[in-house]
């Protein structure tokens, strides 16, 4: 690891990083998803490449890029219709700029793709982002030398060789390895199978009601705090950031 001054979510000395993953708990549903039900294979298959994924059956690389690779639509296609049928959480908009104000980093996470989740956020936010948040994200890539606008065009392009294909706690060690008094308290927020990686590397883990993490912090007896939306999120970042409440944890040896 390099020195502190490395680690760019540090630069503006913040009191709280809050990480999050994006489909499914910044959005009210996954574009990810909608895109395989309703372009691609459909609901069926795709829910049970996820529970193959949680079963440890399959690996997520695996069973995502099937599922993705099921949607033939042109790729400015796809973001069309998305741009079309995506929603925020209702209250995600308010962290959102209270984040900005407070000096709390959001750092999206996502098995997505950064092409889609940029746009949908500058779509409903209607405007560009602000510095304060960085995605980091799969990429999009031409499929044999097509045009990625163009049927069957386009493929994921994943951001590392892990078998998650995107291993989000690798974003997250550098700023848990941080000396315990120096380092801010680390947030995360996920939904589903995705977010395995970094389901234990932060302070603090928000797991959507109802969803596969859950299910997975059951099994493996890991803590965790239900959230329905993002409104609870905000009040409890906001006692924490006050110190009202402390959830900072040790370092793990």
């Amino acid at each position: 690891m390099g020195s502190i001054t490395d680690l760019p979510y540090l630069k503006t000395n913040p009191k709280v990083i809050f990480f999050s993953d994006f489909d499914g708990t910044i959005t009210l549903e996954d574009s990810n998803d909608h895109m395989v039900d309703n372009l691609g294979y459909g609901q069926a298959k795709r829910r049970a490449g996820n529970v193959a994924v949680l079963e440890n059956k399959a690996t997520f690389r695996d069973a995502f890029r099937d599922m993705l690779d099921s949607v033939k639509n042109p790729f400015n296609e796809c973001l069309e219709i998305l741009q079309k049928n995506m929603r925020l959480d209702p209250h995600f908009t308010e962290f959102y700029y209270w984040a900005k104000e407070n000096n709390v980093p959001i750092v999206i996470l996502s098995s997505g793709m950064v092409p889609v989740i940029q746009t949908l956020l500058e779509t409903l936010l209607g405007h560009k982002l602000d510095d304060h948040l960085t995605i980091v994200a799969n990429e999009v890539e031409s499929r044999d030398g097509k045009d990625i606008n163009t049927p069957g065009g386009w493929q994921i392009k994943y951001h590392d060789d892990s078998h998650f294909g995107h291993n989000k706690s690798l974003e997250i060690k550098p700023y848990a390895a941080v000396p315990f008094n120096e380092r801010p308290t680390l947030l995360y927020a996920g939904d589903g199978v995705s977010d395995l990686s970094a389901a234990a590397e932060t302070d603090l883990l928000f797991a959507k009601a109802g969803k596969d993490l859950i299910t997975f912090c059951e099994r493996e007896g890991m803590p965790y705090t239900v959230f329905e939306n993002w409104s609870s999120i905000l009040a409890t970042t906001k006692d924490i950031l006050s110190g009202k409440v402390s959830v900072k944890k040790e370092q793990k040896e």
